[in-house]
């Protein structure tokens, strides 16, 4: 009986070794190796200056900005997760309406687009759609008092932003928020 308990504890040694620290060495090595700044958490500078990272969201909310979508963490990085709120929930239905009224203009004919009204499953999602980013083009344009030069522009910026899907194939065109807002103040 002890033959087979030191023969498990070797075992578990053995295991514990190669899947609990070997294993993530190589991995974390591999991955600085080959591609160093996505796992240095793809962070941006601005003037020798942290701005953000590429691969989170965070939060703008002033009307200068673009916004992201919203966050039902309101943008924390380690509780990250969604609401879990389905379509019927009251709660969902009451931030949907809050969002609304604090997005829709007051002639109420625009249609909002989805990922401004809804969040994102992890609460972190760093892009919006192009449609969302033209959404807010006038709100931040007025609040720039960017002329129609200026404003033509900023069109150009957004398109010129706006990221393909993921191989041609995955996904839909999108525009990181924090690189479009860092553009942004370029243009001032």
């Amino acid at each position: 009986m002890l033959r087979y308990g030191i023969s498990a504890l070797r075992f578990f040694l053995a295991l514990t070794l190669l899947t609990g620290i070997l294993y993530p060495l190589a991995v974390t090595g591999i991955a600085e190796a080959l591609f160093a700044w996505r796992a240095g958490g793809s962070l941006v500078r601005v003037d020798g200056r942290l701005a953000g990272s590429e691969l989170l969201a965070q939060k703008f909310n002033a009307p200068r900005y673009f916004w992201p979508r919203p966050s039902s963490v309101d943008y924390a990085t380690i509780p990250s997760g969604g609401s879990n709120q389905g379509w019927t929930s009251a709660q969902l239905k009451k931030a949907v309406a809050e969002r609304r009224g604090h997005l829709e203009p007051n002639d109420g004919t625009s249609t909002i687009p989805p990922d401004l009204l809804f969040a994102s499953a992890s609460g972190l999602d760093p892009h919006i759609s192009p449609a969302a980013a033209f959404y807010q083009l006038d709100r931040v344009a007025a609040a720039r008092g960017f002329d129609a030069a200026r404003r033509q522009k900023l069109l150009s910026l957004i398109a010129h932003k706006t990221e393909g899907s993921q191989w041609g194939v995955i996904g839909h065109p999108r525009i990181n928020v924090l690189q479009l807002n860092i553009a942004l103040d370029s243009l001032q």
